[in-house]
């Protein structure tokens, strides 16, 4: 069967496209269009309606494409077939028309849409630009802030939003087909002109002063050195100042340069890792599942309550159990708050939150957990109380429940093996604030059933989380890592740096905050309490803690006390520096015989990232970690790491593992220190001529 068919209903010729699963823009698809919409040309009908089979209008391109040769048609030229049709054509839209997809609505002369559908250009997210003409079409119907705040954002948009905009021209209920076939006769009767969108012109007087400007300022804090946004600008500013045709040229010369950016290619890969980090090795697709239908969750303090919100954000009642009654009715307050926290940026309605709220109960009781299909336990990072609330789960929760604990780096085979019932036990390391990040860490014991793993795998996608397979060992795949990074952090300190160089050096590369930065925001604290607990041997190099360790028995914990690495703002938490810690560093310096030095930006770098890159080959190495772009997956959705760069192990491949190889030799040698000895996994890579 053809995946576009072409059929006259009365005088309105239809066609109809059915590439499943989400009628992709494929070279057979664009060619049967263009094929439909020319044998319309000479028949009878008098008007067009394009429109999809099954769930979705066109939701993109053919993933199946990226990086091939272009195939003809192009999709300019089956766009340029429907914008210069000789009938009207009208699109009509259901499920989610993103990308080229939505780009070929633009070019149909009207849009009907359900009420349900969804629009958008989301090509910013891989690093490109909408390439056939959706950043000369959009602003040509929405002016021109709004056409930037979509292509920019990249964020669907819902079809009464698309409508108020003027991207939709009519919303329709029922039956999409009957209602488009019935706004297409309205059309017919009423002689509606062929509306063709490139024939608008943008009154370029209307445009506020320094509108661009502003936006590419904006841009340039939000994106952090990311080219494709301040490609969109421009080519939305040629949408005001060129015709159509030039305006395209430079769209698609821009769309090709995104295309050909070690950018776009960080950002692709990360697109189709995230696909690939889903699919667990050696577990077959037809493994059974358990149902999922009511969750528990031990502990309602910030995390347990922010995993709560997940699951009812799902539609998934939730047991929050607490200690005693006045920790729970703390931890369903904290609930409430952030519930309304998300209603007053405009993320849920009133009514969505009462639904949400109420399918949380808290309980102080464990009995009431008993018939619970998934339990996670959300307490203190301390092995003895992890035993024992498994140890009690093991005792009151019925056969089959899955048993989860939310630890950040204790051992989860020594946490199942209080258990009667190890194949039942899983790690699920939420990341904080729990119903905010994406990111999902699965940590697979010794003894977790196939079952088990497929079951939380599946789970993930349903609370719209991004799951990463971790095998056991201390801090999993992220929390180790970051150990490496955090430790050459501190010795660029020591060694010569200021906590304002480190930061705004890895800000500027592109972290979404410096760590110094980021150790201020947890609270110096918590990683000074858990070093209390570890013996000198395990506490490691003292240069890598003496400083935080000092700030806090200084009374410097951070933003929470006022100042830390840095002062802050009372009211307004803007940050500064202060002499008091550069002295503080300078005196730990000379304690440590250390002879500070100008230590230049691109070895901080280095030394930061290499730690990073070089503690992934060996998770790889130890088997930890399934692929090298799993890890780039954590790194991307939890850590803040630049998405522009890919992730650690894909940076590394853009750098060049010979590069990285020789200089973390070098540091080696230059400091004997064992954490700076090359990988055996990197040295045989780069010695090969391979890649991650």
């Amino acid at each position: 069967m053809s995946i576009v068919s072409y059929q006259l209903i009365g005088n309105i010729g239809v066609i109809q496209l059915n590439n499943p699963p989400v009628n992709a823009l494929s070279k057979a698809l664009r060619q049967g269009v263009q094929h439909a919409i020319k044998t319309a040309q000479s028949d009878s009908s008098q008007a067009l309606v394009l429109i999809c089979e099954g769930r979705t209008f066109i939701a993109g391109a053919d993933i199946s494409e990226f990086g091939q040769p272009p195939l003809e048609p192009s999709l300019r030229d089956m766009l340029n077939s429907i914008e210069t049709s000789s009938k009207p054509v009208v699109a009509a839209i259901h499920g989610t028309a993103l990308g080229g997809g939505f780009e070929t609505a633009l070019a149909c002369h009207y849009r009907c849409a359900l009420a349900s559908a969804k629009i958008g250009l989301p090509e910013v997210k891989l690093g490109l630009l909408p390439g056939a003409g959706g950043t000369q079409r959009v602003p040509r119907l929405t002016g021109v802030e709004a056409a930037l705040n979509l292509i920019t954002s990249g964020r669907p948009i819902a079809a009464a939003r698309a409508e108020a905009l003027g991207l939709i021209d009519r919303l329709v209920e029922g039956d999409l087909l009957e209602a488009a076939l019935t706004y297409a006769r309205q059309l017919v009767s009423e002689a509606a002109p062929l509306r063709r969108v490139r024939n608008i012109e943008i009154d370029a007087a209307s445009i506020p002063a320094g509108l661009f400007e502003n936006y590419r300022k904006k841009l340039a804090r939000r994106a952090r050195g990311q080219i494709a946004p301040m490609h969109i600008v421009d080519c939305v500013e040629a949408a005001v100042n060129l015709p159509m045709g030039q305006g395209l040229k430079l769209e698609r010369e821009r769309f090709m340069q995104c295309m050909q950016s070690t950018q776009s290619c960080a950002m692709r890969h990360l697109f189709f890792a995230e696909r690939q980090a889903a699919r667990v090795d050696g577990i077959e697709k037809n493994t059974p599942t358990r149902p999922i239908g009511s969750v528990g969750i031990i502990g309602g303090g910030t995390m347990g309550g922010g995993i709560a919100m997940n699951f009812a954000n799902a539609g998934i009642p939730v047991t929050l159990l607490e200690i005693n009654q006045q920790a729970l009715e703390r931890g369903l307050t904290l609930v409430e708050k952030n519930y309304a926290i998300t209603v007053s940026k405009g993320k849920l309605s009133a009514a969505q939150k009462e639904q949400c709220l109420s399918l949380i109960q808290g309980t102080t009781d464990y009995a009431d957990l008993a018939e619970t299909d998934l339990v996670i336990e959300a307490v203190f990072e301390d092995l003895g109380i992890k035993k024992q609330v498994f140890k009690k789960l093991d005792e009151v929760c019925k056969a089959g429940a899955i048993l989860a604990t939310n630890t950040s780096y204790q051992d989860v085979n020594l946490i199942a093996a209080a258990t009667q019932r190890p194949a039942d036990v899983i790690g699920l390391h939420f990341f904080s604030p729990a119903n905010v990040m994406r990111l999902m860490e699965v940590v697979r014991a010794d003894k977790t059933s196939d079952e088990v793993i497929a079951t939380t795998m599946k789970m993930a996608k349903t609370i719209k989380k991004v799951a990463v397979l971790s095998r056991v060992c201390y801090g999993f795949i992220g929390n180790r890592m970051l150990r490496h990074y955090a430790r050459e952090a501190q010795l660029c300190l020591i060694e010569g740096s200021s906590p304002q160089q480190i930061d705004t050096v890895m800000q500027d590369w592109g972290m979404a905050m410096g760590p110094l930065a980021v150790g201020d925001l947890a609270g110096l604290d918590i990683s000074y309490n858990a070093r209390k607990a570890l013996s000198v041997e395990q506490k490691g190099d003292p240069r890598t803690y003496c400083i935080p360790d000092a700030l806090v028995e200084m009374g410097r914990l951070g933003q929470k006390s006022g100042a830390g690495y840095y002062n802050y703002d009372p009211q307004t938490r803007a940050r500064s520096n202060d002499e008091a810690v550069m002295q503080l560093v300078r005196d730990k310096a000379a304690e440590h015989g250390i002879e500070r030095r100008e230590i230049p930006d691109e070895e901080i770098v280095n030394r930061l990232i290499f730690a990073l890159i070089n503690e992934g080959a060996k998770l790889l190495e130890e088997g930890i970690a399934q692929r090298a772009s799993d890890i780039d997956v954590v790194y991307a959705s939890g850590y803040g790491f630049p998405v522009a760069r890919g992730g650690p192990m894909h940076y590394a491949n853009t750098v060049g593992l010979e590069k990285i190889y020789s200089t973390l030799c070098r540091y080696y040698e230059q400091t004997d220190k064992d954490y700076w000895r090359p990988a055996a996994l990197l040295e045989e890579l780069a010695t090969t001529g391979k890649q991650f």
